[in-house]
């Protein structure tokens, strides 16, 4: 794919390891997984399903870290080379100017998306239920919340990185208060980041019979990568066993100007739970995506995902391979 172009910002120095000599994988694992553990801090029982971007030089991130009360709470982390984090101990508080939204119940599952000229958070935030909670922050020392995005109940709120026809763009998984046993990907756009609305649907499970990896609840993962041949989209998907659920992520292409319109869906996952830290842990057998780093010169890209709801882990590969794949093996 040699006429491929990818939009973004140069990354010439992301975190990268070459694939395996013995591998012929699209997406390749960090070899020092976990790449954050889940003590990283001293008050937390596992740190996962965070968010990570480029930010002066460096790279800057916001992480659940569920606590040893078990509560799910944010917290900001900063790093020189993406791989080794310092992550504060204080957990993000959040300022707003509306005491009504700014109640703090919980925190858990963010995204950070860069547009214009400041970093948009969307969270899973805790309004009589999970909903799609947003701030905005242009040094991730203040951060302003917005209007909840969605009402009750709302999950995995994901920005895309511009306007598309003059609005702000949002996909997110419509839920239920509990272990949702259901859901599909609905994208929804703003004006202004306070009224959202005309939601489309944009995918749902598959058959199982097709592909059981995704055959019971789908949800967006990292910010979406604009391509010449499309949003690439890196997603997770739920397949319910004999022994539970199991977590795994592929990838989809949308078309750029009608995002709820996919040109290109993979039958067969990229990443699913198969290393000891994705297999054992508080939650046995997840692998979520949540944030992505690309380099659009080498079109390489660089996922974290949680493991295990307990640890972080780090893959690599190619986009313009992800790109082929996704086509190659499409529903």
């Amino acid at each position: 794919m040699n006429d491929l172009k990818i939009e973004g910002a140069p990354l010439p120095d992301m975190p990268w390891q070459d694939r395996p000599a013995d591998s012929k994988a699209v997406l390749w694992r960090y070899s020092e997984n976990p790449v954050i553990p889940r003590d990283i801090i001293s008050t937390s029982n596992s740190v996962f399903n965070s968010a990570v971007v480029p930010f002066k030089g460096g790279y800057a991130g916001v992480f659940r870290c569920d606590d040893t009360c078990r509560r799910m709470r944010l917290h900001v982390g900063f790093s020189a080379d993406g791989i080794h984090w310092h992550i504060s101990e204080t957990k993000l508080e959040f300022e707003s100017e509306d005491e009504e939204i700014g109640k703090f119940v919980y925190g858990y599952d963010p995204r950070v998306c860069f547009i214009e000229d400041r970093y948009y958070v969307t969270w899973c935030n805790g309004y009589y239920g999970p909903t799609i909670g947003v701030a905005y922050t242009y040094d991730f020392e203040t951060f302003h919340q917005l209007e909840n995005a969605f009402l009750p109940f709302n999950r995995n709120g994901v920005m895309f990185p511009r306007k598309i026809k003059g609005n702000y763009a949002m996909l997110s998984r419509p839920s239920d208060n509990g272990h949702t046993p259901f859901g599909d990907i609905f994208f929804s756009e703003s004006p202004d980041m306070c009224f959202w609305g005309k939601h489309r649907h944009v995918m749902a499970p598959s058959p199982f019979e097709e592909s059981a990896w995704q055959s019971m609840k789908i949800g967006a993962g990292p910010i979406p990568i604009e391509t010449s041949e499309g949003w690439l989209l890196i997603y997770h998907g739920v397949l319910l066993s004999c022994n539970g659920y199991v977590y795994s992520f592929g990838a989809a292409i949308l078309d750029l100007d009608e995002p709820w319109k996919v040109k290109y869906r993979s039958r067969p996952y990229l990443i699913s739970p198969q290393k000891e830290y994705e297999c054992v842990g508080d939650v046995p057998n997840v692998t979520f995506p949540c944030a992505a780093l690309h380099d659009p010169e080498t079109r390489r890209i660089a996922i974290y995902y949680g493991c295990a709801d307990t640890v972080t882990g780090l893959c690599f590969g190619y986009i313009d391979e992800i790109i082929e794949f996704t086509k190659k093996n499409a529903m």
